[in-house]
């Protein structure tokens, strides 16, 4: 596989070699010592979830407080998604700005998106299926949310999207200067510093 870091630090994009015959095709989709050696630390993986979305869904942006926050690696396995990483870490040289992938059936590509970094993506095609694996179980007092369509982040969504669908609980949430005056925001030295803490563990 291919592990290319985004230009959001501390964000990759993974593609797997695939192999195909008569029969279909194989590939890995996950490795974790090829991630490791990347990230420089090992992905302990403590939940796995899957999300079926129709056409325009948007989910996201979503992230928890750090530590432990919960680091992702995402893959699509039905459909398109385009996939974005956005730095929500106070203090980051890149912070406000986001990098996106396309996660789909084809090239069958992944993200990994460490802890402290928002998520979201829009679903391109209906029954999107979005695996995530997971680095810390769901903790919802710690969960939070910017509203994707903030102007400020200032995503981009594709034509291909359609007509864009928010749940109440996306479309409620503060946008990214009011969650920073909240202090929802992670720190991005305390981030890195737990980032490094993971390697000695």
């Amino acid at each position: 596989m291919d592990i290319r870091e985004l230009s959001i630090p501390d964000s990759y994009e993974i593609t797997p070699k695939q192999f195909g015959d008569d029969r279909g095709v194989f590939l890995e989709w996950y490795r974790f010592d090829r991630l490791e050696e990347v990230i420089g630390h090992p992905l302990n993986l403590a939940q796995a979830n899957t999300s079926v979305s129709k056409r325009g869904v948007v989910r996201g942006i979503h992230f928890a407080d750090v530590p432990p926050s919960q680091a992702k690696y995402v893959t699509c396995t039905y459909g398109a998604v385009l996939d974005f990483i956005v730095d929500i870490r106070v203090g980051s040289p890149t912070f406000g700005q986001w990098d996106s992938v396309l996660l789909d059936g084809v090239d069958r590509r992944a993200a990994y998106i460490a802890e402290g970094l928002g998520h979201c993506f829009v679903a391109l095609t209906d029954d999107a299926t979005v695996s995530y694996l997971v680095s810390a179980p769901f903790n919802a007092p710690r969960e939070h949310g910017i509203n994707p369509l903030d102007e400020e982040v200032a995503l981009r969504f594709p034509e291909e999207a359609g007509e864009l669908l928010l749940s109440p609980k996306d479309t409620d949430a503060p946008g990214l200067a009011e969650a920073r005056e909240q202090g929802l925001l992670p720190d991005y030295a305390a981030a890195r510093e737990f980032y490094a803490s993971l390697a000695t563990r």
